[in-house]
């Protein structure tokens, strides 16, 4: 599991537990905008808040045009009556910059701050987010409010975090406009230096772009044939720095007026592509995601886990919050189905489960008009008399009754590397096979651990891996070189390391590594590629155990590694049979697997199963498949028993101690009802 002396983690800790401890308890509540309401329904607001249990709301999100109706001009009033009134009713505030909603008149002032598509298309206003990230004037605009906003709210009691802009980039990630190619040459300049080092690092030479001079690099926009893959790759670090900057000047314009009030960004969750997170967390004394189920999926509960335990990877293992999800259905999937009776606590609590120390919902009150009047609310149109209202209200006294869980952290002794700019590289153009997707295989392994129980801590491949007993890395096909020894280290040091196929392929520049594949892992491995055989999207490829792959597969040289599944006679193109499909290889003290095609779930499952018993990981608790157990623990020894179904049926299962929310004792197992949670004291 994570270190957790490790200063980030201590960061993140102590920053939560201040605002925690002003709340006297997990943060619950959500997004709150009294400016779309007429002044009389605020006071009805803060009395619901108190009856429902509501500690928490996020103020001011979206509030730019109210609070500067004209350039300069500033109407304050109405946000220190709410502040105030809220104060006076026990809830505290996170006050929001509101900067990712320009006003009309900035837009229509500053029509060149409109961001730009690919292709040349300037955007209008009408929505949110339309700005481009390097833009000057909305530079300027939004330094102003958010630093009258500091001034005059620093010290407000009701004020317990402060919410950075909302977010980063969700809709507005690349801009491709002349502002933007400018910014993107100066953070060329400061990446590479030199012009010689920056053709070298694109690889110029290939297609006659070798450039001459600064001003002739333009953003990679729509051309004839292929963009080049290290100009692509470039401009999506530049645009998340360009987020990140952002970020970082609001952040510390809020810092000069309140250095001792914590400050928090909603980073996306549902694993967006759009901006480093990991970045972006370095940045927040707390960090929070928010999180929406696809109600397409039946295994959306697993992708909750997964964002989950990424959110808890962003804060280097400490606490974290939710900042928003969603109390039934949301209102922009193709169909919007509305949660099940009890899905809303279950997904509230396994975010708890997996190291939340709060549950907050987008957003207290429905809205009456807007684009997002039929998304969900704590408060809905049909009001208090709503079976959503009960179970909002049931969950407020649950999450009171869970006061002792927050600050303690999450047992996980597995972890899995994601990385966003591998992520970036393998799905630029002209890779071997576009079916290769990043998330894909991130989310099949991922399932694999969960169906087996275990929990895993989802971190980036420059961390400390030395506490864990086993650490998968399903896809890097870009690595650095510096990321490629720190998972040579673990494994000399007597780490189990298993490696996903399409690995360590280019360096940072997208550059293929020199001598045979997989380049910064050849050695580690024990084998060489001779051949990769992308596989086409109806193809099966057998395998000697009777099961089958898709997707992908590779022609490997054993040198110290041993094949543990070879392939079968199967699809023309796929490797003859007999040839390795999954390796093992000793690495000094440790091992070091590889899985050179992308088996079908059985196989994954019962491969990363013997993996991971051979490592000595174990699940929290011997629970069917279907059923979660996640332990967190406390610094003083304690430790609670999260134990989640998922299934249509009862089932009985191991627990040893009080529950936390009925009180009934456990002295060796508990029955849980289907789709219930129990919390056990242990």
């Amino acid at each position: 599991m994570t270190r957790r002396t490790d200063d980030r983690f201590v960061r993140h800790r102590d920053a939560l537990k201040t605002v925690t401890d002003r709340l006297g308890g997990i943060a619950y509540g959500g997004d709150y905008n009294p400016e779309q309401w007429p002044r009389e329904v605020w006071t009805e607001d803060a009395r619901l808040m108190q009856e429902a249990g509501v500690n928490l709301v996020t103020v001011g999100v979206f509030s730019w045009s109210r609070l500067e109706p004209r350039p300069g001009s500033h109407d304050f009033a109405w946000l220190d009556h709410v502040l105030d009134l809220l104060h006076e009713h026990g809830v505290a505030v996170d006050l929001a910059t509101p900067t990712a909603a320009p006003p009309p008149w900035f837009s229509h002032a500053h029509p060149e701050s409109l961001p730009v598509t690919r292709t040349g298309t300037r955007q209008v206003p009408g929505s949110r987010q339309v700005f481009c990230p390097s833009n000057p004037d909305y530079a300027h605009a939004a330094d102003r409010i958010v630093r009258r906003l500091a001034q005059r709210y620093a010290d407000h009691p009701a004020v317990v975090l402060w919410h950075v802009h909302n977010e980063w980039g969700n809709h507005n990630a690349l801009c491709y406009c002349d502002v933007s190619a400018t910014a993107f040459r100066l953070w060329l300049r400061e990446r590479y230096e030199t012009l010689d080092g920056l053709n070298a690092a694109w690889g110029t030479d290939f297609w006659s772009q070798r450039y001459g001079d600064w001003q002739e690099i333009q953003p990679p926009r729509d051309t004839p044939a292929f963009v080049n893959p290290t100009q692509d790759l470039d401009y999506q670090r530049f645009s998340s720095d360009a987020l990140l900057r952002r970020h970082r000047t609001e952040s510390a314009l809020i810092r000069e007026h309140a250095p001792d009030t914590p400050l928090t960004t909603n980073l996306m969750g549902t694993l967006e592509k759009k901006i480093d997170g990991f970045a972006f967390a370095e940045q927040c004394d707390v960090v929070s995601v928010d999180h929406y189920l696809t109600a397409a999926d039946p295994q959306a509960h697993i992708g909750l886990a997964l964002n989950a335990d990424l959110a808890r990877g962003m804060a280097s293992g400490a606490p974290w919050m939710l900042m928003e999800h969603s109390t039934s259905a949301v209102n922009w999937q193709p169909v919007n189905v509305a949660k099940k009776p009890g899905e809303m606590r279950r997904n509230s609590l396994a975010h708890i489960a997996r190291g939340a120390d709060s549950v907050m919902f987008f957003q207290w009150r429905q809205a009456k008009a807007g684009a997002e009047k039929w998304h969900s609310a704590m408060l809905p149109h049909n009001g208090t008399q709503s079976s959503t209202w009960r179970e909002v209200t049931r969950l407020g006294r649950h999450l009171r009754a869970l006061t002792d869980i927050r600050g303690s952290t999450v047992d996980a002794h597995i972890a899995l590397v994601f990385d966003w700019h591998a992520w970036w590289a393998l799905e630029l153009d002209a890779r071997p096979s576009s079916h290769l997707r990043y998330l894909d295989l991130v989310h099949s392994w991922y399932e694999a651990l969960w169906s087996l129980g275990h929990t895993c801590d989802i971190v980036p491949p420059g961390s400390d891996l030395t506490a864990y007993r086993a650490v998968l890395a399903p896809s890097l096909y870009l690595v650095t070189d510096d990321d490629a020894e720190n998972l040579h280290s673990y494994a000399r040091g007597g780490g189990h390391l298993l490696v996903g196929a399409f690995s360590g392929v280019v360096d940072v520049n997208d550059h293929v590594r020199p001598g045979p594949q997989p380049g910064a892992f050849r050695d580690l491995l024990g084998l060489t590629v001779d051949e990769y055989l992308p596989v086409r999207p109806t193809d099966r490829i057998a395998l000697a155990d009777g099961s089958a792959a898709h997707t992908w597969a590779e022609r490997l040289v054993l040198h110290s590694a041993a094949a543990t599944l070879r392939f079968a006679p199967g699809a023309a193109g796929a490797p003859a049979a007999g040839e390795p499909a999954i390796t093992h290889n000793p690495v000094a003290a440790g091992t070091a697997g590889y899985l050179a095609t992308h088996p079908e779930p059985a196989v994954l499952r019962r491969t990363i199963e013997a993996f991971c018993r051979a490592a000595g990981a174990r699940p929290a608790a011997d629970v069917p498949v279907g059923v979660e157990a996640v332990r967190r623990r406390t610094s003083a020894g304690g430790s609670f028993l999260f134990l989640i179904n998922h299934l249509d049926e009862a089932v009985t299962v191991p627990a040893r101690g009080t529950d936390m929310i009925s009180g009934l004792s456990y002295e060796g197992k508990c029955r849980l009802g289907a789709g219930d949670v129990v919390i056990v004291r242990e």
